[in-house]
């Protein structure tokens, strides 16, 4: 297999990654230029492209083939489940309707997923139009071909060796809450934390959403049991994690290491890149 080349603008730092799972990688990261991206969404193409190719000449990358992640914000999904003898434009109809599309701004896609024998399962998702175009002309400023443009939250969906559980990602600003069942991503919720007082109260505050969401969309293999993997720059304290535990009822560990990723590169921070090369398709 050819190397691959990840690009992580999801947030604000700007991560690169090249190499493929079971290979050697090489990474590297930058802050986004001021006023160039923010709040997840492309403010200056032109600057953000130049800041990419600085970064990929300072992490000796020379791959020029690229797959972008893009934050969540820009984009609202669904997962949707349908009886299995039901027909394709009713599917496309059910989506039209769930998605609720107002405006030639946005763009939607829609693809199956693997589900049980007596049901289709439909991973849909509507995204903002002129965001990709933006997303595409950084990369193109920065010498690249852009091959694909992921949402942050299917990438590290597919990177986690743990096909259900709740992602907290404290590297975020703001926080985010990512509800993953069989590794595909049900809903994405992000959190301000509060300043001062009881980290654990606010943390379990913020995951409220998205396990309220779990509960009520009635998935079939929810239970405590899913664990909240934390995803933080540093090991959260016992009794933070333990506090947490009760508040939620269920059991917290931090972010298990990939299969397949080379043991020099920190997989915390570059957990959306790992995601990216992994994808069947390119």
């Amino acid at each position: 297999m050819s190397n691959r080349l990840a690009l992580d603008l999801s947030g604000g730092t700007l991560r690169v990654l090249e190499g493929v799972p079971g290979g050697p990688m090489r990474c590297g990261e930058s802050a986004a230029p001021a006023g160039a991206l923010e709040g997840g969404r492309v403010l200056d193409a032109l600057a953000l492209g130049q800041a990419l190719r600085q970064l990929l000449a300072r992490s000796d990358i020379t791959t020029t083939r690229a797959l972008i992640a893009a934050s969540d914000v820009i984009a609202s999904f669904r997962l949707l489940t349908f009886p299995k003898g039901i027909a394709d434009a009713d599917i496309d109809a059910a989506v039209k309707r769930q998605l609720n599309i107002g405006s030639d701004r946005m763009a939607a896609r829609h693809i199956e997923v693997a589900g049980n024998q007596e049901e289709r399962t439909i991973f849909a998702a509507v995204w903002d139009r002129n965001q990709v175009v933006a997303i595409a002309a950084a990369a193109r400023h920065a010498g690249l071909e852009p091959a694909a443009v992921d949402l942050k939250s299917l990438c590290v969906a597919r990177a986690i060796p743990v096909a259900s559980c709740i992602l907290l990602d404290m590297t975020s600003d703001p926080c985010e809450a990512v509800l993953i069942e069989d590794r595909v991503p049900r809903t994405a919720h992000s959190f301000k934390l509060e300043s001062g007082g009881d980290l654990a109260l606010s943390l379990a505050n913020g995951l409220k959403p998205a396990l309220a969401f779990q509960k009520r969309s009635g998935a079939r293999g929810f239970s405590a049991d899913w664990p909240i993997l934390v995803r933080s720059d540093q090991v959260l304290p016992s009794l933070l994690t333990g506090r947490l535990e009760q508040l939620t009822g269920h059991p917290v560990d931090p972010l298990p290491r990939p299969p397949r990723v080379d043991p020099e590169v920190r997989f915390v921070p570059y957990l959306t890149c790992i995601g990216l090369v992994m994808r069947r398709r390119v």
